[in-house]
Protein backbone atom coordinates (compact mmCIF):
# COMPACT_ATOMS: atom_id res chain seq x y z
CA UNK A 1 0.00 0.00 0.00
CA UNK A 2 1.20 3.52 -0.83
CA UNK A 3 -0.05 6.33 1.40
CA UNK A 4 0.43 10.07 1.69
CA UNK A 5 -0.03 12.23 4.75
CA UNK A 6 0.27 15.67 6.25
CA UNK A 7 2.13 14.95 9.48
CA UNK A 8 1.62 18.17 11.43
CA UNK A 9 -1.15 16.89 13.71
CA UNK A 10 0.38 13.47 14.37
CA UNK A 11 2.90 12.23 16.92
CA UNK A 12 4.98 10.69 14.15
CA UNK A 13 4.47 7.44 12.28
CA UNK A 14 5.15 4.76 14.88
CA UNK A 15 2.45 3.43 17.18
CA UNK A 16 3.29 4.25 20.82
CA UNK A 17 2.03 2.79 24.08
CA UNK A 18 1.15 6.01 25.86
CA UNK A 19 0.53 8.33 22.89
CA UNK A 20 -2.59 8.51 20.77
CA UNK A 21 -2.92 9.87 17.26
CA UNK A 22 0.01 8.38 15.41
CA UNK A 23 -0.14 7.68 11.70
CA UNK A 24 0.37 3.94 12.10
CA UNK A 25 -2.41 3.72 14.67
CA UNK A 26 -4.79 5.74 12.48
CA UNK A 27 -4.12 3.68 9.35
CA UNK A 28 -4.38 0.36 11.18
CA UNK A 29 -7.73 1.31 12.68
CA UNK A 30 -9.16 2.10 9.23
CA UNK A 31 -7.70 -1.02 7.60
CA UNK A 32 -9.02 -3.21 10.39
CA UNK A 33 -12.55 -1.99 9.72
CA UNK A 34 -12.28 -2.88 6.03
CA UNK A 35 -10.64 -6.25 6.72
CA UNK A 36 -13.04 -7.01 9.61
CA UNK A 37 -10.02 -8.26 11.58
CA UNK A 38 -7.01 -6.67 13.33
CA UNK A 39 -4.42 -5.41 10.85
CA UNK A 40 -0.86 -4.31 11.62
CA UNK A 41 1.28 -2.46 9.07
CA UNK A 42 5.01 -2.15 8.49
CA UNK A 43 6.31 0.99 6.77
CA UNK A 44 9.36 1.67 4.61
CA UNK A 45 10.61 4.53 6.77
CA UNK A 46 9.30 5.76 10.12
CA UNK A 47 8.84 9.53 10.08
CA UNK A 48 8.94 11.89 13.07
CA UNK A 49 6.22 14.16 14.39
CA UNK A 50 5.44 16.92 11.91
CA UNK A 51 7.07 15.17 8.93
CA UNK A 52 4.98 14.56 5.80
CA UNK A 53 4.94 11.93 3.04
CA UNK A 54 3.81 11.83 -0.57
CA UNK A 55 4.58 8.12 -1.14
CA UNK A 56 5.12 6.13 2.02
CA UNK A 57 5.03 2.36 1.40
CA UNK A 58 3.54 -0.10 3.88
CA UNK A 59 2.79 -3.80 3.84
CA UNK A 60 0.33 -5.86 5.86
CA UNK A 61 -0.92 -9.45 6.05
CA UNK A 62 -4.61 -10.26 6.09
CA UNK A 63 -6.95 -13.15 5.40
CA UNK A 64 -9.57 -10.71 4.07
CA UNK A 65 -10.26 -10.73 0.35
CA UNK A 66 -11.13 -7.35 -1.13
CA UNK A 67 -10.51 -5.85 -4.56
CA UNK A 68 -8.16 -2.91 -4.96
CA UNK A 69 -10.94 -0.35 -5.15
CA UNK A 70 -12.44 -1.59 -1.90
CA UNK A 71 -9.12 -1.37 -0.10
CA UNK A 72 -8.40 2.13 -1.39
CA UNK A 73 -11.84 3.74 -1.29
CA UNK A 74 -13.00 1.88 1.80
CA UNK A 75 -9.90 2.67 3.84
CA UNK A 76 -9.94 6.32 2.75
CA UNK A 77 -13.55 6.56 3.89
CA UNK A 78 -12.45 5.88 7.46
CA UNK A 79 -9.32 8.06 7.33
CA UNK A 80 -9.05 11.78 8.17
CA UNK A 81 -8.32 14.28 5.42
CA UNK A 82 -4.64 14.39 6.42
CA UNK A 83 -3.99 10.71 5.57
CA UNK A 84 -4.87 8.99 2.30
CA UNK A 85 -4.27 5.70 0.49
CA UNK A 86 -2.96 6.20 -3.06
CA UNK A 87 -2.53 2.60 -4.24
CA UNK A 88 -2.83 -0.98 -3.04
CA UNK A 89 -1.75 -4.28 -4.57
CA UNK A 90 -0.91 -7.86 -3.69
CA UNK A 91 2.77 -8.77 -3.35
CA UNK A 92 4.68 -11.98 -2.76
CA UNK A 93 5.11 -13.20 0.80
CA UNK A 94 8.83 -12.37 0.70
CA UNK A 95 8.14 -8.65 0.22
CA UNK A 96 9.03 -6.45 3.20
CA UNK A 97 8.36 -2.71 3.09
CA UNK A 98 11.33 -1.85 5.32
CA UNK A 99 13.99 -4.52 4.81
CA UNK A 100 13.32 -4.97 1.10
CA UNK A 101 13.90 -1.30 0.23
CA UNK A 102 17.08 -0.52 -1.69
CA UNK A 103 16.89 3.21 -1.02
CA UNK A 104 14.67 5.94 0.36
CA UNK A 105 14.33 9.53 -0.84
CA UNK A 106 13.36 12.64 1.09
CA UNK A 107 12.72 16.19 -0.05
CA UNK A 108 13.10 19.22 2.20
CA UNK A 109 11.37 22.44 1.12
CA UNK A 110 12.48 25.90 2.26
CA UNK A 111 10.58 29.12 1.67
CA UNK A 112 13.49 31.50 1.14
CA UNK A 113 11.69 34.79 1.47
CA UNK A 114 12.08 37.97 3.50
CA UNK A 115 8.45 37.66 4.64
CA UNK A 116 6.87 34.45 5.89
CA UNK A 117 3.81 32.98 4.22
CA UNK A 118 0.69 32.09 6.19
CA UNK A 119 -0.28 29.56 3.52
CA UNK A 120 3.08 27.79 3.76
CA UNK A 121 2.87 27.30 7.53
CA UNK A 122 3.49 23.65 8.51
CA UNK A 123 4.17 22.72 4.88
CA UNK A 124 7.48 24.49 4.22
CA UNK A 125 10.23 25.82 6.47
CA UNK A 126 10.69 29.58 6.34
CA UNK A 127 14.27 30.88 6.15
CA UNK A 128 14.64 34.60 5.47
CA UNK A 129 18.41 35.15 4.79
CA UNK A 130 19.24 34.76 1.07
CA UNK A 131 20.41 31.26 0.17
CA UNK A 132 22.97 30.24 -2.45
CA UNK A 133 21.62 26.92 -3.66
CA UNK A 134 24.74 26.27 -5.76
CA UNK A 135 26.99 26.51 -2.70
CA UNK A 136 24.63 24.22 -0.80
CA UNK A 137 24.83 21.54 -3.48
CA UNK A 138 28.62 21.87 -3.61
CA UNK A 139 28.73 21.33 0.14
CA UNK A 140 26.39 18.37 -0.07
CA UNK A 141 28.71 16.58 -2.47
CA UNK A 142 31.22 16.06 0.36
CA UNK A 143 28.68 13.76 2.01
CA UNK A 144 28.15 11.41 -0.94
CA UNK A 145 29.17 7.80 -0.49
CA UNK A 146 29.28 5.48 2.52
CA UNK A 147 30.40 7.27 5.67
CA UNK A 148 30.07 7.44 9.42
CA UNK A 149 27.29 10.05 9.77
CA UNK A 150 27.61 10.50 13.53
CA UNK A 151 27.80 14.29 13.06
CA UNK A 152 24.28 14.21 11.62
CA UNK A 153 22.83 11.69 14.04
CA UNK A 154 20.40 12.52 16.84
CA UNK A 155 21.58 11.69 20.36
CA UNK A 156 18.58 9.37 20.81
CA UNK A 157 19.15 7.45 17.57
CA UNK A 158 18.84 3.71 18.21
CA UNK A 159 20.62 2.46 15.09
CA UNK A 160 23.41 0.01 15.84
CA UNK A 161 25.69 1.63 13.27
CA UNK A 162 26.24 5.26 12.18
CA UNK A 163 27.28 4.19 8.68
CA UNK A 164 24.98 5.01 5.78
CA UNK A 165 25.38 5.20 2.01
CA UNK A 166 24.30 8.62 0.74
CA UNK A 167 23.62 8.02 -2.94
CA UNK A 168 22.45 11.45 -4.07
CA UNK A 169 22.09 14.99 -2.74
CA UNK A 170 20.90 17.82 -4.92
CA UNK A 171 19.64 21.34 -4.28
CA UNK A 172 17.26 23.15 -6.63
CA UNK A 173 15.50 26.51 -6.58
CA UNK A 174 12.16 27.50 -8.12
CA UNK A 175 11.40 31.11 -7.32
CA UNK A 176 11.39 31.56 -3.55
CA UNK A 177 11.33 27.81 -2.83
CA UNK A 178 14.59 25.90 -2.34
CA UNK A 179 14.44 22.10 -2.36
CA UNK A 180 17.00 19.68 -0.97
CA UNK A 181 16.61 16.12 -2.25
CA UNK A 182 18.48 13.33 -0.47
CA UNK A 183 18.63 9.63 -1.35
CA UNK A 184 20.29 6.96 0.79
CA UNK A 185 20.07 3.26 1.53
CA UNK A 186 18.66 4.27 4.95
CA UNK A 187 18.72 7.24 7.31
CA UNK A 188 19.69 7.84 10.91
CA UNK A 189 17.31 9.61 13.29
CA UNK A 190 17.06 13.30 12.28
CA UNK A 191 19.77 12.76 9.64
CA UNK A 192 18.02 14.70 6.86
CA UNK A 193 17.02 17.54 9.16
CA UNK A 194 20.55 17.79 10.56
CA UNK A 195 22.08 17.82 7.08
CA UNK A 196 19.60 20.52 6.09
CA UNK A 197 20.39 22.68 9.10
CA UNK A 198 24.08 22.40 8.32
CA UNK A 199 23.58 23.22 4.63
CA UNK A 200 21.68 26.35 5.65
CA UNK A 201 24.91 27.62 7.23
CA UNK A 202 26.62 27.09 3.87
CA UNK A 203 23.82 28.57 1.79
CA UNK A 204 23.61 31.71 3.92
CA UNK A 205 27.36 32.31 3.61
CA UNK A 206 28.24 31.62 7.23
CA UNK A 207 30.38 28.64 6.19
CA UNK A 208 32.14 27.60 2.94
CA UNK A 209 31.05 24.44 1.08
CA UNK A 210 34.16 22.44 2.10
CA UNK A 211 33.18 22.88 5.75
CA UNK A 212 30.73 20.02 5.20
CA UNK A 213 33.70 17.64 4.87
CA UNK A 214 35.08 18.86 8.21
CA UNK A 215 31.73 18.30 9.89
CA UNK A 216 31.50 14.78 8.49
CA UNK A 217 35.04 13.91 9.59
CA UNK A 218 34.43 15.23 13.11
CA UNK A 219 31.89 12.48 13.84
CA UNK A 220 30.44 14.69 16.56
CA UNK A 221 26.91 16.07 16.53
CA UNK A 222 28.18 19.32 18.05
CA UNK A 223 30.25 19.98 14.92
CA UNK A 224 27.19 20.29 12.66
CA UNK A 225 24.45 22.88 12.35
CA UNK A 226 21.07 22.99 14.05
CA UNK A 227 18.31 20.47 13.46
CA UNK A 228 15.99 21.96 10.84
CA UNK A 229 12.25 21.98 11.69
CA UNK A 230 10.11 19.03 10.57
CA UNK A 231 7.67 21.23 8.62
CA UNK A 232 9.52 21.16 5.31
CA UNK A 233 10.44 17.47 5.27
CA UNK A 234 8.68 14.95 3.00
CA UNK A 235 9.21 11.20 2.50
CA UNK A 236 8.78 10.99 -1.27
CA UNK A 237 10.06 7.70 -2.71
CA UNK A 238 11.20 4.15 -2.00
CA UNK A 239 13.11 1.96 -4.43
CA UNK A 240 12.41 -1.78 -4.57
CA UNK A 241 13.43 -4.51 -7.01
CA UNK A 242 11.23 -4.40 -10.11
CA UNK A 243 9.98 -7.94 -9.54
CA UNK A 244 7.62 -6.66 -6.83
CA UNK A 245 5.71 -4.54 -9.36
CA UNK A 246 5.16 -1.46 -7.25
CA UNK A 247 4.15 1.70 -9.13
CA UNK A 248 6.55 4.59 -9.54
CA UNK A 249 5.02 7.84 -8.34
CA UNK A 250 6.59 11.20 -9.28
CA UNK A 251 8.71 12.38 -6.32
CA UNK A 252 6.43 15.26 -5.32
CA UNK A 253 5.15 17.40 -3.90
CA UNK A 254 5.62 20.62 -5.85
CA UNK A 255 4.75 23.99 -4.39
CA UNK A 256 3.45 27.29 -5.66
CA UNK A 257 3.53 26.08 -9.25
CA UNK A 258 7.21 25.24 -8.94
CA UNK A 259 8.31 22.02 -10.63
CA UNK A 260 11.55 20.51 -9.34
CA UNK A 261 13.47 18.17 -11.68
CA UNK A 262 14.66 14.90 -10.20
Amino acid sequence: MVVSYQGTRYHGWQRQKHVDHTLQQTLEAALSRIANEPVEVVCAGRTDAGVHASAQVVHFDTSARRNAQAWVSGTNHFLPDTLAVRWVGAVNSDFHARYGARSRTYRYFILNSRIRSALAANNLTWFSPPLDETAMEQGGRFLLGEHDFSSFRDSECQSRTPFRNLMDLRVRRAGEVVMIQVQANAFLHHMVRNITGTLLDVGSGRRPPHWMAEVLDARQRSAAGVTAPPDGLYFVAVDYPEMHGLPQFPPGPDFMGAAFPV
